[in-house]
Formats: C-alpha cells, sequence, structure tokens
C-alpha cells in the first residue's frame, strides 16, 4: 500500500517504523484479498475487524481479538514485511505509516469514498473517530445535557464535537494549555477552564458550576489523577465517565464510595466503532458536510519535517499535524 497520509500521536515508540494513523491507495493486493483492490482509497486501521471472533460478531463491541497481534509488532504469520540492510525491522500497530510504503493485513484497512481527501479523512483514522464515538457511542450523551473533557487535544476537541452533534446543551473543555481554548470553542465548546487558575480541586469547580455535577465526563489526558478528578466531576447518581487517554500500565485509585449512588466509569476503544463497517460510513459523512475536520488540522508538513510536527505536539502547539509523504 502506497502511504498519502499519516499524521502524529503521543505513544509511538522505537525501534520499528512508527505510525498507526493515516491514508492512502492501494499499490498491489495479495492473494485472497477480495474487499479491496489495486488503486483503491482506503484508510488505515490500528484496531482491526477480523469479522470472525467474539467481538466482532457481537454487536455492543468492538475489540477485535486480532488487536492483539500489534503487541508483537509482527505481521499475523509472525514475521515482518521490513528491513533495512538486511535487519529486520519491526511494524507498528498493525499499519506502520510514517512510510512511503507499507504493508497491512485486509482486515486493517478501510475501503473509502474514490473522492474522498485523503489529507482530511486520514484523522478518521484515530484520532478523530475515538473522540467523537466515545461521546456518540460509548457514552451516548443526551440532547440537553452538560459535557466536561478533560484535554483538549485533538481527540478531546473530537469528544467535543460529538457532545454538540448529540446535542449537548452546554459543553465546558479542561486544560492547562490556554491556547487550546478558542479553538475549543470554535469546535462546540461553550466554556473553558483551566485548572491552574483555582486553588480548589477541579472536581469541586466544576461541581460549583453545574450544581450537580456534569452529565458525561471524558478524561482525554492518560493521567490517573485526572480519571479520578473527571469521575468526580460527574453527577453522583446519573454521571457517566469515559476513560480515553489512559495507556497500559496505568493504575487507577479510586474511592469505591464515588460510585454507591450511581455514578460509572466506562472505557472506550477507536470510539466504539466497528472499524471496517463504520469508517466507510464516517468518511461518507464527511463527505456529506455532517461534520468538519478542517478546524482539527492545524500543521501539514512533508514527512522530512517529522521532528518538527514532533516538537508541535510536544509542546501543545498544533492539535493534530497532516504529515504528506
Amino acid at each position: 500500500m502506497k502511504m498519502l497520509k499519516s499524521k502524529t500521536l503521543h505513544h509511538d515508540h522505537y525501534p520499528i517504523i512508527m505510525g498507526h494513523e493515516g491514508a492512502g491507495i492501494v499499490e498491489s493486493v495479495g492473494e485472497g484479498v477480495s474487499t479491496v483492490k489495486t488503486g483503491d482509497k482506503v484508510i488505515t486501521l490500528f484496531l482491526p475487524q477480523c469479522g470472525e471472533c467474539a467481538s466482532c460478531l457481537n454487536s455492543e463491541d468492538n475489540f477485535c481479538k486480532q488487536f492483539k497481534q500489534s503487541e508483537t509488532n509482527l505481521m499475523s504469520d509472525g514475521t515482518s514485511r521490513f528491513t533495512c540492510k538486511g535487519k529486520l525491522v519491526y511494524h507498528f500497530g498493525n499499519t506502520s505509516t510514517f512510510s512511503e510504503y507499507t504493508v497491512i493485513n485486509e482486515i486493517s484497512v478501510a475501503k473509502a469514498d474514490a473522492f474522498a481527501p485523503l489529507e482530511k479523512v486520514c484523522l478518521i483514522s484515530c484520532g478523530f473517530s475515538t473522540g467523537f464515538g466515545a461521546a456518540v457511542n460509548t457514552a451516548k450523551v443526551t440532547p440537553g445535557s452538560t459535557c466536561a473533557v478533560f484535554g483538549l487535544g485533538g481527540v478531546g476537541m473530537s469528544a467535543i464535537m460529538g457532545c454538540k452533534v448529540a446535542g449537548a446543551a452546554r459543553i465546558i473543555g479542561v486544560d492547562i494549555n490556554k491556547d487550546k481554548f478558542e479553538k475549543a470553542k470554535e469546535v462546540g465548546a461553550t466554556e473553558c477552564i483551566n485548572p491552574q487558575d483555582y486553588e480548589k480541586p477541579i472536581q469541586e469547580v466544576l461541581f460549583e458550576m453545574t450544581g450537580d455535577g456534569v452529565d458525561f465526563c471524558f478524561e482525554v489526558i492518560g493521567n490517573p489523577e485526572t480519571v479520578a478528578a473527571a469521575l468526580a466531576s460527574c453527577h453522583e447518581s446519573h454521571g457517566v465517565c469515559v476513560i480515553v487517554g489512559l495507556t497500559i500500565g496505568d493504575q487507577l485509585n479510586i474511592s469505591g464510595h464515588l460510585f454507591l449512588s450511581g455514578r460509572s466509569l466506562k472505557g472506550s476503544i477507536f470510539g466504539g466503532w466497528k472499524s471496517r463497517k463504520d469508517v466507510p460510513k464516517l468518511v461518507s459523512d464527511y463527505m456529506a458536510k455532517k461534520y468538519n475536520l478542517d478546524p482539527l488540522i492545524t500543521h501539514t508538513l512533508n514527512l522530512d519535517k517529522i521532528n518538527e510536527a514532533v516538537e508541535f505536539m510536544k509542546t501543545g502547539k498544533c492539535i493534530r499535524c497532516i504529515l504528506l509523504l
């Protein structure tokens, strides 16, 4: 597959061909591949959909068991398709998008509209879908509700967009970087607050702002302490907190009394979407102007400027940076 667009994200690591979000054009297909053909535009999927495991067959589940294959950093047959000077180079996230060409299993790509702009819809590969879906699928945000989003990066902004589409009446963005506030309001936040502006815990601030706590809260930072704060910010009996940002190894220290009256804490991967089934529909919805990806794209750079892109990301100067390959 020839990669055309990719974007940066925080959790890439070495020694591998990094990148797990992108879009490109199928260069060639192997024996038995039937759902895509040479010349098709496709979106890469870090979360595959094999269509055969118990999760894929469950209408309420999207965590395909083939996802665990990515932990080996190899293809499903236990080998790598990449070498450098005769030495093996590992895959990443079932995709390895920071490369002009990559090799991907059929279950890890979704066909896109032939007229879709890849430099835009590549965001659907992970970040947008993860945040947007956390609101509309996992939390099931209701019309007239109050929401809070902790973390105003690309995924957090997408969660705000999902809350807005779902009809939330009040959407509060929470971040220590005030430079993100204008963009957050552009995509749907009704107000934004910086925890560093207050002497009291942020959950107390949100309770005072809302009276009874928020109906829905999204933690999109990946910090166990902010997960606890986000949960405590929710209405005590019907509030729903969705974890979007935690990584392997994170441990939560949360008092059980927060749950006794009815609060709930939920996890979300890829926004609850079944990847191969739902991504084409998300692309079609974008083409039909049901949502706008443009506000999420703050920088576009060539692949040889990837270090600049990473620096923008680390310093909070970008929402999403598109890499052209």
